[in-house]
C-alpha cells in the first residue's frame, strides 16, 4: 500500500445558505457572491492521496496528500457588470468531467504533483494511481498517459479498484478528514 495514490473526484460547495460571521467592531461584513441563496455553486475536486510514511524516530516523511485539484477555468468576463469590468479574468468551475478532462489533468497535473512530492528514496518502486471504475476515467493501457509516464525517472501505472469493493475505496472513507487538516 507504500505505493498506491488513490484517485477520485469530490464535490464541495463554495458557500452555505446561511453564514454567520464573529466579527471585530471595525471589520465589514464579506461579500456574498452568490446571486439566490438556493443557488449554491458546486466544485468539483479531483482528490490524490497515498500512505504516510514516517521514521522510526516517529518524524514525518512523508505525510501522503498529493493534491486537490479543483476542476475549474479562467476566462475573462463577456460583458461589464457591478462587481466587474469586461475582460477580467474570473475562475469558472467545469460542470461535465469527461475522459478528456480526466486525462488532461492526470497528465498535466496529477503526475507533476506526484514528482514534486513523492518522496525521492522510493522513487525506484513502480508507483501505482489506483482510480474508481467511473465512465469518465481513462483505461489502465491509454496511449497518451503511457507516454506522459515513461518521461523522467518515475516508474507510475494506472489501475482500477475492483467492482464492488466498499473496503478498498479509501477516498470516500476518509479524504474530508485528511484534508480538513
Amino acid at each position: 500500500m507504500y505505493n498506491i495514490i488513490h484517485i477520485d473526484e469530490k464535490w464541495f460547495n463554495l458557500t452555505k445558505k446561511s453564514e454567520h460571521y464573529h466579527l471585530l467592531p471595525d471589520e465589514e461584513d464579506p461579500h456574498r457572491t452568490c446571486k439566490i441563496k438556493n443557488f449554491i455553486v458546486k466544485v468539483m475536486f479531483l482528490v490524490s492521496i497515498a500512505h504516510t510514511r514516517s521514521y522510526e524516530q516517529g518524524n514525518e516523511l512523508f505525510y501522503g496528500k498529493i493534491g486537490a485539484i479543483p476542476f475549474v477555468t479562467q476566462e475573462p468576463a463577456r460583458r461589464m457588470s457591478v462587481n466587474r469590468v469586461a475582460g477580467t479574468i474570473e475562475t469558472k468551475p467545469i460542470t461535465s468531467v469527461n475522459i478528456d478532462i480526466i486525462r488532461s489533468y492526470l497528465i498535466d497535473k496529477v503526475i507533476a504533483t506526484i514528482k514534486e512530492k513523492w518522496p525521492w528514496e522510493d522513487s525506484i518502486y513502480p508507483i501505482f494511481i489506483q482510480q474508481d471504475n467511473a465512465r469518465s476515467h481513462i483505461g489502465q493501457n491509454d496511449d497518451e498517459f503511457l507516454r506522459a509516464t515513461v518521461q523522467g525517472e518515475f516508474d507510475i501505472r494506472l489501475m482500477c479498484q475492483p467492482p464492488n469493493s466498499p473496503h478498498l475505496n479509501v477516498l470516500d472513507l476518509g479524504v474530508l478528514v485528511l484534508f480538513s487538516n
